[in-house]
This record gives structure tokens, C-alpha cells and sequence, in this order.
């Protein structure tokens, strides 16, 4: 009996696995595990932000890779970005539902790694001290 495309949606989801490289679940991990896509997302959490708001508010990220970096998630659904006809052109960037489902996730990455960096100072100079000693 043939099976219809939502069945072998159905059915490859089911079979999904990011342990395995060639997963698009991995892929997709990878992607949002980059160091710019989180700040980003999590930059949004508020609310819309324009193209120079993000470069001002991610401090250390080039022009350039903040352009790159804006184009995955907004080709993975993950942000949308609406462009307003002025002089200059305006550029607005926010989550979709998607996004924002996304972005609590990421916020609490965030937090909990400001949260928790000092004992990781701590955790670290305490290993290196007894691969020292």
C-alpha cells in the first residue's frame, strides 16, 4: 500500500536523530548553536530590533557577520524581517512563533551561562592547578 507524503513526513520524523551528522537535526543544532544566531535571538526576546540596533546591542560582531548570520535563521523560519521604504531603508528583525519558541530556550542558555560563569572560572582554575601540581 503506498504511503502518502504527510506518512513519510510522519514517519522520517520518527527516525530523526542528532547523534547522526547527516541528520538535519544535527544541521539544525549546529546552526543554532552558533555563538552569533543565540545573541542574536536572544537580542530580540524583547521585542523588534533594527539591523544597527543588533550591531550595537551584540558588541564584537562585524557588520558582515551579523549580515550572515541574520539570513540562516530568517531562512530556517526562525526570524522574520520586514523592510520599511524610507531614507534610509529600515530593517526590522524579530522571532516568528517559531522563533519565540526558539528564544526562550537560547534566554536560558544565556542566563544560566551569566549566571554560572564565576564557578566555571573556579572549576577551571582548580583543574589546571591539579594538572599543574
Amino acid at each position: 500500500m503506498p504511503t502518502t507524503a504527510a506518512q513519510r513526513r510522519e514517519q522520517a520524523r520518527v527516525e530523526y536523530d542528532a547523534f547522526i551528522r547527516a541528520c538535519p537535526t544535527n544541521q539544525l543544532l549546529d546552526r543554532i548553536s552558533d555563538k552569533w544566531v543565540s545573541l542574536v535571538v536572544c537580542a530580540l526576546v524583547p521585542g523588534p530590533l533594527r539591523y544597527s540596533e543588533l550591531g550595537r546591542k551584540i558588541t564584537g560582531v562585524s557588520p558582515k557577520m551579523l549580515t550572515q548570520t541574520l539570513r540562516s535563521p530568517e531562512r530556517d523560519g526562525l526570524l522574520a524581517r520586514t523592510v520599511t521604504p524610507a531614507v534610509p531603508v529600515r530593517v526590522d528583525y524579530e522571532p516568528t512563533p517559531l522563533g519565540r519558541s526558539l528564544s526562550l530556550l537560547l534566554a536560558g542558555v544565556k542566563d544560566w551561562a551569566e549566571t554560572h560563569i564565576e564557578e566555571l572560572h573556579e572549576a577551571r582554575e582548580r583543574y589546571d592547578a591539579e594538572a599543574e601540581g
